[in-house]
């Protein structure tokens, strides 16, 4: 096995190696609440796979065998399994953090606006993008999703941490993402985004980690609520 056969295997383990080692830090204790983080990453991950394994099918994107360890299941290599547990753990990680050393710091009006603003934003780039697939299916999910987080008015008290952990999540993405389509380890099919990137991360996959960070959160923060482990 070639050393660059381990470059996405090892963007997952440099990714989860910090938020890993410090979720037992006493001020977070994060690891005291796996029992609700582990299946909200299971649930997220069970839409998102199916998703991904849909949209490789169909030649949306595809994934360069230079750049994995050689293992799939489902036409999906083994680190794109692994993608939907490690990038949830450590944005919710920096989430967490945010709440435990930022506990007064809130804006929830100001962020249930912009919330607002968003959702009419996401409807209308997939309503104007209809035949671009990846485009169209991926701020579709957004907007429903964002618009059913905000109507139901339970996460309220929790948008500005978790807006501040997308924006903060937004360096390590950048790192990360920029890697996997700048080499690329990921392709994508021209015909099914807008092509409008940045640096080399198609403008969509800006949506997919939000609603990614979205689902993965809000999931979690029901199940402390409800208390049901």
């Amino acid at each position: 096995m070639e050393l660059q056969q381990m470059t996405y295997a090892g963007l997952l383990l440099g990714t989860i190696a910090v938020p890993l080692a410090l979720s037992f830090d006493k001020k977070v204790q994060f690891w005291r609440n796996w029992k609700y983080l582990f299946p909200a990453i299971i649930v997220s991950a069970v839409v998102f796979l199916v998703w991904d394994v849909k949209f490789t099918e169909a030649g949306i994107w595809q994934f360069n065998p230079e750049y994995l360890l050689g293992y799939s299941y489902k036409g999906l290599p083994i680190e794109e399994w692994l993608f939907f547990i490690v990038i949830p753990y450590a944005c919710v990680f920096i989430y967490e953090v945010l709440k435990a050393y930022f506990e007064k710091y809130e804006a929830a009006n100001v962020f249930a606006a912009i919330s607002l603003g968003l959702i009419v934003l996401f409807a209308l780039i997939s309503f104007y993008n209809r035949t671009l697939l990846y485009t169209f299916f991926n701020f579709l999910f957004t907007a429903i999703y964002l618009g059913y987080t905000i109507f139901r008015n339970r996460f309220k008290q929790h948008l500005t941490k978790f807006y501040a952990a997308y924006l903060i999540g937004l360096i390590p993405f950048l790192i990360v993402n920029g890697i996997l389509t700048g080499l690329p380890v990921v392709e994508y099919n021209p015909e099914h985004i807008l092509n409008l990137r940045v640096f080399s991360i198609p403008v969509e996959d800006f949506g997919y980690f939000f609603l990614l960070l979205l689902m993965n959160t809000t999931i979690y923060e029901t199940l402390k609520t409800q208390r049901y482990f």
